[in-house]
């Protein structure tokens, strides 16, 4: 099986290498951004591509497509920093196979790609169970990005915007900006109203 990772965290590169490095049939090679990614796609024809959400040039979601624009038949593993079911529900619809979280159970890992190279579907259970009890209807959800989830959670938790962007080495400024569209989006007046709609629509 040859494995495509795309992410541009290094440590995260070799820990996926460590990961899979028992696994004697698994060959694995990487890139670091959307363009590096797409052609190297394009070069090696992998079995599965690994692609992060944020890269520095782009989305992963842009990239997935791109992909599936290039190779109809490509299986892609959307793997990300968050669980949120947005983000699965997102990369669905981009196209791609399964969705793992770098906060799930690293083991798992290895049956998500067999499964996807297979011809199947994965998606862990319990944010399965998130993803069915997202109301229909909020579909203006799916353009929330995956920096507003987080300080939408950062909000959830308690935190101020100034202590999140303190937590995130950002200013106060552009933490900010970061509720302006999400509020827009849900129709919130307040970060408060925007965290109970989010709590609501269970994507946080």
């Amino acid at each position: 099986m040859n494995v495509l990772v795309v992410e541009d965290h290094p440590i995260v590169v070799s820990g996926f290498r460590a990961l899979l490095a028992d696994q004697a049939d698994i060959t694995i090679s990487d890139a670091g951004t959307c363009s590096s990614g797409l052609q190297s796609y394009k070069v090696e024809r992998p079995d599965v591509a690994v692609i992060d959400v944020n890269l520095p040039d782009g989305s992963g979601f842009d990239l997935a497509r791109g992909i599936l624009n290039d190779d109809p038949d490509a299986r892609i593993l959307i793997f990300t920093m968050t669980d949120a079911p947005i983000l699965a529900a997102r990369a669905m619809e981009a196209g791609a196979k399964g969705f793992f979280s770098k906060n799930d159970d690293p083991s798992g890992l290895k049956d998500a790609l067999r499964r996807i190279v297979s011809g199947g579907l994965w998606l862990p259970d319990a944010l399965a169970q998130r993803l069915a009890l997202v109301r229909v209807g909020c579909e203006e959800l799916l353009d929330l990005s995956e920096r507003e989830l987080e300080v939408l959670r950062r909000l959830a938790r308690g935190r101020s915007l100034a202590e999140i962007a303190d937590d995130l080495g950002v200013s106060y400024k552009t933490i900010s900006n970061e509720t302006i569209a999400p509020r827009t989006k849900l129709n919130a007046r307040t970060p408060m109203e925007l965290v109970r709609i989010a709590v609501e629509q269970k994507i946080i």
